[in-house]
């Protein structure tokens, strides 16, 4: 029989590389758009869910992600699909340092608090639940990841865009090895548990590591520029987008990682893409 897996969200970031990791490895893949039809039936005769939904822009998260985790939770019981879902680092808040599934939640933020109870929600329904928690999506088709919306925003101008300190390092993952690690969770499901919470290291980085790269890389000086913080406090008030950017600020000044001792324990043969191929992945042309 076909490994069958139903991608929701398949032209979003998370669905499109989940698309092209799962028919590379030979899996049979449906896809759904939450504008139409019945996730139940979408769901029928598949072996696992990958939950790429997300409002865009921090849209209505308040709303819109109990209504995603509810229709995914029963189309998951229909079906007795594995769900996998790409996990964030909001519930962790502003205390830095290295973050596993073991670290205590402790969210500062209202976003940090709506998907720490989404994840909750997950672990008591009894559907069997893997969280792939990272951190900054690399998107080598740069559709609006924070590695080309924000840091390379002016790389063309020969500029890093600095959304924080330059030493402050961030937990980055490029969306292809996260695509990978994916499907070959998905392979080994029936050795996990009910409920698993897996951090996918990916690369941590600086702004100034990031600088190094890709001078590197390029062969050419780059100088730093400030994200202009300003503007988003003055559009706040008529601009959603800005007034949800300003409350994930402190993660620009929390300077974190990732674990990746689960993930090897699983995985132990998992590489990840080397920094100076995703660097020249994300670059613009």
């Amino acid at each position: 029989m076909n490994k069958q897996v139903l991608i929701l969200g398949a032209s979003g970031r998370i669905g499109r590389h989940s698309v092209a990791a799962f028919e590379q490895a030979g899996w049979t893949v449906r896809t759904y758009d939450r504008a139409t039809g019945d996730m139940r039936a979408a769901a029928q005769g598949c072996d696992v869910i990958v939950n790429g939904l997300n409002p865009p822009n921090y849209h209505n998260w308040a709303k819109t992600i109990p209504a995603i985790t509810r229709d995914v939770i029963a189309a998951a019981r229909a079906s007795g699909a594995t769900v996998i879902i790409p996990g964030n680092v909001y519930h962790f808040g502003d205390q830095g340092g290295t973050w596993s599934e073991h670290t205590p939640p402790r969210p500062v933020s209202r976003k940090g608090r709506i998907r720490l109870e989404m994840e909750r929600e997950y672990a008591a329904s009894g559907v069997q639940t893997i969280i792939l928690r990272a951190g900054n999506f690399m998107d080598p088709d740069r559709q609006g990841c924070i590695l080309a919306a924000l840091y390379l925003r002016a790389i063309e101008k020969g500029k890093i865009t600095l959304p924080g300190p330059a030493q402050t390092r961030q937990a980055m993952c490029y969306l292809p090895d996260w695509a990978r690690a994916c499907v070959a969770l998905a392979e080994m499901r029936g050795d996990l548990a009910q409920f698993e919470d897996i951090p996918f290291a990916g690369h941590t980085l600086s702004a100034q590591e990031m600088k190094t790269a890709l001078e590197r890389i390029t062969g050419r000086a780059l100088t730093f520029t400030r994200f202009p913080w300003w503007v988003m406090t003055l559009a706040a008030p008529v601009w959603e987008l800005a007034r949800e950017m300003q409350e994930m600020r402190y993660l620009w000044q929390t300077d974190h990682a990732l674990s990746d001792a689960r993930l090897k324990t699983l995985l132990p043969a998992f590489e990840s893409t080397p920094l100076d191929d995703v660097m020249r992945a994300c670059l613009p042309g």
